[in-house]
């Protein structure tokens, strides 16, 4: 075989008190759920989100949140994004596995503590989320 088929073992770390941005955010936008887009890089199948960015024209209410991603100036750091799930599970739903924005997709359920934030992939499966 030429081509090596290693598989990326994929992982994310928060950097830069992002982790406390994204509990701040959901806490202050409760009971309605939240968006938020994430900034970062990938290396080797870790991503590290380095900030946080509220998307234009973005829309919540009890049961969505969402944005127009036509509307996203381009940004190749863009990795993913975040949202709350204000009841609950963090479980990802049809709909956000529909709508799947970069490389993770990360959930917030409430109360919104550190111990409440999971990441998954486009499939719906969990990625380990490490310490920094």
């Amino acid at each position: 075989m030429i081509f090596k088929t290693k598989k990326l073992e994929r992982s994310l770390v928060f950097l830069n008190e992002t982790r406390d941005g994204i509990v701040s955010y959901s806490k202050i936008n409760h009971p309605d759920e939240m968006i938020l887009i994430l900034k970062g890089h990938s290396k080797k199948g870790k991503m590290f989100v380095e900030s946080l960015v509220v998307p234009p024209f973005h829309e919540a209410g009890p049961i969505f949140a969402g944005f127009p991603a036509n509307q996203l100036p381009f940004d190749s750091d863009y990795i993913g994004m975040v949202h709350s799930h204000p009841v609950g599970t963090a479980e990802p739903s049809s709909e956000d596995l529909h709508n799947f924005f970069g490389l993770v997709s990360v959930t917030i359920k409430s109360p919104y503590d550190d111990e409440d934030i999971f990441a998954w992939d486009s499939t719906g499966n969990p990625i380990p989320i490490l310490d920094e």
